[in-house]
């Protein structure tokens, strides 16, 4: 797992970041220009965008305020694609690009998939009155193939990440209708895989509930790396490790989670706490919490954490990043960040469980300490263009001064 890309690796500079603020939004520019002061990046390698200053926006506004004008910037400072490997995306950015609107003829295309879908379930129940096993099965079928064509008619699946679709703002075209595998991922190695983007940029975010909170991420990267990273690891699976077996789905993250418990442990950087029971750690079980990952509590944050200094963690789930700033949302990522992380990441919209970084791999780059934040993502995440938004400083490594020692 340990084997280091040269092309995303290297290790990351501040050179190398191109920080995108909003001039709409408020503390957006202010923010974009602390963090740069404190990492020593570059005064020039600042975007200031005029978008939309909510956190979903369309796709017209994603193209016109947010893709064209870094496409542009990188054009004409960038032409090789040489000087910037990490782009950030600053408090003020939008999180989300919701799918395309509808066509008058795509509306039509749907109205009559969604007829044939109707006639195939009053089939479907005349077949299960009737017991007629081999017809419910074919007609079962069909419907899952209709639901797939849905789908595509509605352009759900166009919808993602609006920093997930800033890594490939270099490519001139590529397809919207679903994930494009991501070149940096470790588990493609050695794989033939069809439309894989080449044009790619790392992307980060720096965002949160508040500006205070942004502030605490970076000044806690920071400390963390000139102290290092202490505390305990806990990892939630749900079952008990299944051993060697060949899985996929929710079986294989959950025995990624008993995996990363081993590897962390192996490091013997800090202590760590696995559990295999369905049920969550629970509020106070877990005391300064440096490392976590676990399932399932979809949008409702679990108390169970006092979060150490430069704490890093997520919670596999399909919603965890669907907002960062409403009020009232329990969704962990945001609640996570309230509560004193330095970095998590979660899919904004209906992620599928495959689109989630196996967390045993990103926690072994992690851990190992030779790579930033920004690049243990990118080669642990399997798709861009799609709902997965990495939260922290991209240049974070919290074990900098262990591996400096040695």
């Amino acid at each position: 797992m340990l084997i280091i890309s040269p092309a995303v690796c290297g290790a990351l500079t501040p050179e190398e970041v191109l920080v995108v603020a909003n001039k709409m939004a408020w503390h957006s520019c202010d923010l974009a220009e602390y963090y740069m002061k404190r990492r020593g990046i570059p005064a020039e390698n600042l975007i200031e965008l005029k978008a939309p200053v909510t956190e979903h926006c369309n796709r017209d506004d994603y193209e016109q305020y947010i893709a064209s004008p870094i496409r542009a910037f990188l054009k004409k400072n960038d032409p090789e694609g040489s000087r910037f490997r990490c782009l950030v995306t600053m408090y003020g950015i939008p999180l989300r690009v919701y799918p395309p609107k509808l066509t008058s003829e795509d509306q039509k295309r749907l109205s009559g998939l969604q007829k044939q879908q109707d006639v195939i379930r009053e089939q479907i129940s005349k077949a299960e009155r009737e017991q007629n096993k081999k017809e419910l099965t074919a007609l079962k079928d069909a419907e899952t193939q209709l639901k797939k064509q849905i789908d595509r008619a509605r352009k759900t699946l166009q919808g993602a990440a609006v920093d997930s679709e800033l890594a490939l703002v270099r490519e001139d075209h590529y397809s919207l209708d679903g994930w494009l595998p991501n070149k940096y991922f470790l588990g493609y190695r050695g794989q033939k895989i069809d439309n894989m983007p080449q044009n790619v940029l790392v992307v980060s975010r720096l965002d949160g509930p508040s500006e205070e909170i942004v502030r605490r991420i970076i000044d806690d990267s920071l400390e963390t790396e000139r102290e290092g990273l202490r505390g305990t690891a806990y990892f939630d699976a749900r079952w008990p490790d299944p051993g060697d077996k060949k899985l996929t789905g929710y079986a294989f993250y959950d025995r990624a989670i008993h995996n990363a418990a081993r590897v962390v442990e192996k490091s013997k950087r800090m202590p760590v706490v696995a559990d295999s029971q369905a049920k969550l750690f629970q509020p106070g079980q877990c005391p300064n919490t440096a490392f976590y990952c676990g399932w399932y509590s979809l949008a409702h944050y679990v108390d169970a954490f006092t979060w150490a200094r430069g704490a890093v963690g997520f919670h596999i789930a399909s919603s965890e990043c669907t907002t960062l700033k409403n009020k009232g949302s329990q969704v962990w990522c945001k609640v996570m960040l309230e509560k004193g992380v330095a970095a998590t990441l979660g899919p904004v919209a209906e992620p599928y469980v495959q689109a989630f970084p196996p967390p045993d791999l990103f926690f072994a780059l992690l851990i190992d300490g030779r790579l930033t934040l920004a690049e243990c993502y990118a080669l642990s995440n399997p798709f861009w263009s799609w709902q997965m938004v990495l939260i922290g400083d991209p240049l974070y490594r919290p074990f900098k001064m262990d591996v400096s020692a040695n």
